[in-house]
């Protein structure tokens, strides 16, 4: 394994370990100020919709400023679906290398996540595409597309089941 794959895994896991420890500030500066957060809807013929602008998504952010401003709510217990926040455990696999240059990446990754909230556990999962800019000696993610695949739910989704 080349050493850019190793530190591409390093930088997804780190994420994933930052949501699931609830450490918001530091998590967040996994994201580019320009991020594009998207996770959209399926659609009536089992395709996910296209365009957040005109279509439904499960959840869209067109910058970092809409991140923070969740994190902001969970932070300070003013989002009643956070309230107490779940234990979760994010699982990734599949980790691959779709494109390369000197300044950016393209990798796409399955992802489960186990949640657990008033004694009972629920489970998610499904595919991400993410950009990821060079910053740096490390990296950020400026667009992040979300696949959940198991989308019929008893709650409301949030940026820490994904």
């Amino acid at each position: 394994m080349s050493q850019d794959y190793l530190a591409l895994c390093q930088f997804l896991y780190r994420e994933a370990r930052l949501l699931d420890a609830r450490q918001w500030d530091e998590w967040l500066t996994c994201y580019h100020p320009k991020v594009v957060y998207w996770m959209p809807a399926w659609g009536d013929d089992d395709c996910l919709t296209s365009d957040p602008q005109r279509e439904m998504s499960l959840i869209y952010y067109p910058s970092r400023d809409g991140l923070e401003d969740r994190v902001y709510r969970i932070k300070t217990e003013r989002s009643a679906a956070s309230t107490p926040e779940p234990r979760t455990t994010h699982l990734l696999s599949n980790i691959e290398i779709i494109a390369q240059d000197d300044q950016s990446c393209t990798l796409g990754y399955n992802w489960c996540t186990y949640s657990h909230r008033y004694q009972h556990s629920d489970h998610y999962f499904g595919h991400t595409v993410c950009k990821l800019l060079k910053q740096d000696d490390s990296w950020q993610i400026i667009d992040k597309k979300i696949q959940l695949n198991n989308d019929y739910i008893n709650q409301v989704i949030d940026i820490y089941h994904l």
